[in-house]
């Protein structure tokens, strides 16, 4: 059985009330996978914002296997000290990883966020040599409209991303950068200008996938973009 753990922060927890693109992305493997698999992930839950804690279990569909290493405010720099424990006790297979917005808009810069993510790939790699991993960039968020500086920062990390993921690629673990939805329109694609709305799930979700089918004929081609 192949084993996929979705990595993130609050656009992969998705808060009380969601379906998440972690659900889309277990329905487009379900029905295009033609093998065994589950998700997988020490955490289950949503963000509940009323609570202002991870604590809701109240999926638009919970028939899933909701399992997954996500955090609210969480980024590499926080995901990177536990990747190993939980690849080693969830027996993952293929890392499905949307970080660096949280890192860039509270934590670390660019450069530093960039050191994070080889600290991450080395320990993933560390707690089992074959694991796959594929990483998003950042996409569109409504900070990076309104705030020069950020922006900026945002470009340079992911132009880094892509030289470290070239970089640190290996046949026995791939290192597979997903393309940026080209059609992701904040106002379209999210109900705040950076949370997904069912368009913009669907959007991450198709990213992954086809990021996947293309590099490792892995399922199929995303049929629903949003």
């Amino acid at each position: 059985m192949l084993r996929f753990m979705p990595v993130g922060d609050s656009m992969t927890i998705g808060s009380a009330g969601e379906h998440t693109w972690r659900y889309r992305m277990w329905q487009h493997l379900r029905d295009t996978h033609g093998g065994p698999f589950t998700l997988v992930g020490p955490r289950e839950t949503l963000y509940d914002k009323a609570a202002d804690a991870p604590t809701s279990y109240a999926y638009a569909d919970p028939d899933f296997p909701r399992s997954h290493l996500a955090g609210w405010g969480e980024g590499w720099q926080h995901m990177a000290p536990l990747i190993g424990e939980a690849v080693r006790g969830q027996r993952a297979d293929v890392l499905l990883v949307s970080l660096g917005l949280i890192d860039l808009g509270f934590y670390t810069n660019a450069d530093q966020t960039t050191e994070n993510v080889r600290a991450f790939v080395a320990e993933a790699r560390r707690a089992n040599p074959r694991i796959r991993m594929v990483v998003l960039p950042v996409i569109p968020n409504v900070r990076a409209q309104t705030d020069p500086p950020f922006a900026e920062q945002v470009t340079r990390f992911n132009e880094l991303l892509a030289k470290t993921i070239a970089d640190l690629d290996e046949p026995r673990s791939p290192l597979l950068r997903a393309t940026p939805p080209p059609s992701y329109d904040i106002d379209h694609d999210t109900y705040d200008g950076t949370h997904p709305n069912a368009h913009g799930e669907h959007k991450v979700a198709a990213a992954f996938a086809d990021a996947m089918h293309q590099a490792w004929d892995l399922g199929e081609p995303y049929r629903t973009a949003g």
